[in-house]
């Protein structure tokens, strides 16, 4: 398998393909790759000649310096994970210098206000963390087509505003959320939950499934203020938010409506790690 750790050599090689007019997907990750990366991959492959998949931890994007710190780094795993589902896949590993050079900061960004709702309340300078190294990313491997998890969908859905606004070239998918049999939403971040943790925190898919059935018959502040309940019942997970949300600009729902679409979101802690999750309400 081939790895690039520069962005020069890569260009080179992405000119070279395209001018044979293959067509070029991409899956950008932050490393300790598992199922639901590789789900994405294999959405790639169904639909691109080549596929690149960008390893990088995006000092940008964290808050928190601490979980900068203890993000796992595992490219040598990643790679061999990778090299199981086949050829023409490329990987794309860069340090900081070859995407930032000296400047290790995150660009200003305006997604009209989607960056500004739930995440955006928590993770201060976040978005603007994520838009800046995917920016970087589409314009260094200039694919035809890059793929998402729905489990950030807030961030699924920045995306997609930002290539629009920005005009990037790129057709931006999304993908379902991937899940462990017990219905817990593939993380890089589950590697650190112990065996307990992990177990419990099944209860969140399991929370936010119920939340679903009581959509059909519940005003959103009642669904939201019984999930509030149950968390509050948890003796290790400590809700950080729900929201009950429009899909089309991610505000809070205060009444429902026919005509309009709805997802809900959980953000919890378990262990001192930070999880989230979402599923469509309708």
């Amino acid at each position: 398998m081939t790895i690039f750790y520069t962005q020069n050599n890569l260009k080179t090689f992405v000119e070279a393909q395209k001018s044979e007019g293959k067509t070029i997907g991409f899956v950008p990750t932050m490393g300790a790759l598992h199922e639901g990366h590789l789900s994405l991959v294999r959405n790639a492959m169904t639909s691109n000649d080549i596929v690149f998949v960008s390893v990088f931890v995006n000092p940008t994007q964290f808050d928190n310096a601490t979980d900068l710190e203890k993000y796992p780094r595992t490219l040598d795993a990643d790679v061999e994970l990778l090299k199981t589902l086949g050829k023409n896949i490329f990987v794309y590993a860069p340090s900081v210098a070859d995407i930032y050079n000296s400047d290790v900061n995150a660009e200003k960004f305006s997604f009209d206000g989607l960056e500004f709702e739930m995440e955006g309340k928590f993770r201060k300078g976040h978005f603007d963390g994520v838009g800046t190294i995917v920016k970087r990313l589409f314009e260094i491997i200039t694919p035809h087509n890059a793929y998402f998890g729905e489990k950030d969908f807030q961030q699924l859905m920045i995306i997609k505003k930002l290539a629009s606004k920005y005009k990037l070239p790129v057709n931006v998918i999304g993908c379902e959320i991937y899940r462990e049999p017990s219905g817990l939403a593939m993380s890089s971040r589950n590697q650190r939950l112990s065996e307990n943790a992990r177990k419990e925190s099944a209860f969140i898919y399991k929370t936010l499934l119920e939340a679903k059935k009581k959509f059909g018959t519940k005003s959103a502040m009642q669904v939201k203020e019984w999930v509030q309940k149950q968390f509050n019942k948890h003796p290790l997970l400590t809700l950080e938010y729900v929201e009950i949300a429009n899909i089309k600009n991610l505000k809070t729902v205060k009444r429902k409506s026919k005509n309009q679409t709805y997802r809900i979101f959980i953000a919890a802690f378990i262990e001192n790690i930070r999880l989230i999750d979402n599923i469509a309400l309708n």
